[in-house]
């Protein structure tokens, strides 16, 4: 990981499941060159691992506050993350 970059753990809460959440977040970190992934909890929230050079992490986080047109997105959780991935993935949920 480069300087300037930055990883994060970031969950979304609301109607977040059901809404197409997960695959339009992987086409919008795609687009933003961001890496990481994503994937359904068992409590209804979407969480995502994401990394990348801070501004496009940045711009991810702010689409992630509204995501897909049919979310109802009530707030969004932000931690320091870690790891390190070479593309962004949809995982199986948790």
């Amino acid at each position: 990981m480069s300087e300037g970059s930055k990883t994060l753990h970031v969950v979304m809460h609301g109607r977040v499941q059901g809404v197409w959440y997960r695959d339009s977040m992987r086409r919008e970190a795609v687009k933003l060159g961001v890496k990481g992934w994503c994937r359904n909890r068992s409590d209804g929230t979407v969480e995502a691992m994401v990394q990348g050079a801070a501004a496009a992490v940045e711009a991810l986080l702010v689409w992630a506050h509204s995501g897909p047109e049919l979310a109802q997105v009530s707030h969004v959780d932000v931690e320091p993350g870690s790891g390190s991935f070479e593309d962004f993935e949809v995982r199986g949920d948790a």
